[in-house]
């Protein structure tokens, strides 16, 4: 794959701002990692990064609480006037019970090394290329795995006016080919469209051995449309999800459960598919209720688009990485190896930008989301895989901020329907 100059210039510039502050690096991955915070409470998160920053000094304008979220974010750097922005997405949220089993603590590792490496590249190299201005922001974005922080961050405003946004996340290895690092995914089919909805039944409680007859049950309702669903599935594309767990079954078994409630995702390959599915899984809801006697009430959570990966940024940074040694692809099939039929928040993200969410792998005994993949997580391999991505990353977008033919590309990429 050819490596166009407007890379080639700064790869060296690149790598060596990373080697200046592996130290750094290393403690901040070790500091998120070694303690896990839920979704909009990564408060030490949150801290301890905008405290990296402040101690740095090097121009930065550290904003927390950024865009009015208490655990999110911004940091930017900014040379002369004008110019394009690039954004780097931080996530920093974990898991109940198993902690950093999605490797959110690599994510906003490798993006903080991205950004730092880009300022360092850039200032390097601004005056001899005759840039007038840029913008480089690192956006630490909140509860991705569940609250859909960058849905938050799009409405107020934290992604207006930006050329390209990067990120990658971490996956198992694979047995098969243990030398691959990276993949830049171009097609659909990754990364799904997913509604999110708590649904609450309410009935009537009684003396569930005097006097159940008097009752409407609110389980009840609950275990049929959990049945419902499941014979659903038969019906849907194999490419569609719809899994749920029981948050509230009731209290006692001698009192009819007056109240009942179950959490679902609904996920499609696109959000224009995900509609009519969506229609048809509230229907399988309001039956059991009709059935039951029960009333059902619907909170939705924030729903995730699809990912619309845009294809020069991904054949940048394949070329980038490549340029560097390191074993990377161009997947074309539209299928994330582990995280195939996964969701984020990073597919609003790209609606709204041009944007790119990589994959890289990292040792692991078990795949995201088990606490096998914690420990694969917390390794210094997983570390330094996570710098190897964030040099290509940083790459791509100082070529971004400096070649204007490719800055053309990326857009009009991202406009075609």
């Amino acid at each position: 794959m050819h490596v166009p100059e407007s890379q080639r210039v700064f790869l060296d510039t690149v790598q060596e701002a990373l080697r200046r502050y592996d130290t750094q690096l290393r403690e901040i991955n070790h500091k998120i990692w070694s303690n896990p915070e839920l979704a909009y409470a990564e408060f030490e998160a949150h801290d301890n990064i905008c405290e990296l920053f402040e101690t740095l000094q090097s121009g930065y304008q550290v904003q927390r609480k950024a865009y009015g979220v208490e655990t999110a974010l911004e940091i930017e750097y900014t040379f002369g006037s004008g110019g394009r922005v690039v954004v780097f997405n931080a996530e920093y949220d974990a898991l109940p019970g198993i902690g950093h089993a999605c490797g959110h603590n690599l994510i906003a590792t490798s993006s903080i090394a991205a950004f730092i490496a880009t300022c360092e590249a850039m200032k390097a190299q601004a005056d001899s290329m005759s840039v007038s201005g840029f913008t480089v922001r690192l956006l630490g974005t909140p509860a991705e795995e569940s609250g859909g922080g960058k849905v938050k961050l799009i409405d107020n405003g934290a992604y207006k006016n930006v050329d390209g946004c990067l990120m990658v996340h971490p996956i198992p290895m694979s047995p098969g080919n243990p030398s691959l690092l990276s993949m830049a995914t171009v097609l659909e089919g990754g990364y799904l469209a997913n509604d999110k909805v708590q649904v609450t039944f309410t009935g009537k409680p009684a003396h569930a051995a005097a006097a159940p007859w008097e009752g409407i049950n609110a389980l009840d309702a609950v275990v049929s449309a959990y049945v419902n669903i499941s014979m659903l599935r038969q019906q849907i594309l194999p490419t569609q999800k719809v899994h749920g767990v029981i948050k509230n079954g009731g209290d006692r078994p001698n009192i009819i459960p007056m109240s009942a409630t179950v959490d679902y995702y609904i996920r499609s390959p696109t959000k224009k598919t995900l509609k009519p599915l969506t229609e048809r899984v509230i229907k399988c809801f309001e039956a059991a209720a009709t059935a039951t006697g029960c009333k059902v009430d619907f909170k939705w959570g924030p729903s995730y688009d699809d990912l619309k990966s845009n294809t020069p940024i991904c054949e940048s940074y394949v070329s980038a990485m490549r340029a560097m040694g390191h074993h990377t692809l161009l997947d074309n099939s539209g299928q994330n190896g582990a995280l195939a039929g996964a969701s984020t928040d990073m597919g609003n993200v790209s609606y709204v930008v041009p944007g790119f969410h990589g994959i890289f792998c990292i040792p692991a005994e078990g795949v995201n989301h088990t606490p096998q993949f914690t420990n694969g997580a917390g390794s210094s391999e997983g570390h330094e895989r996570a710098i190897a991505c964030a040099a290509g990353m940083a790459v791509v977008a100082c070529q971004l901020l400096v070649d204007d033919k490719f800055a053309e590309e990326v857009k009009s990429n991202f406009n075609q329907e």
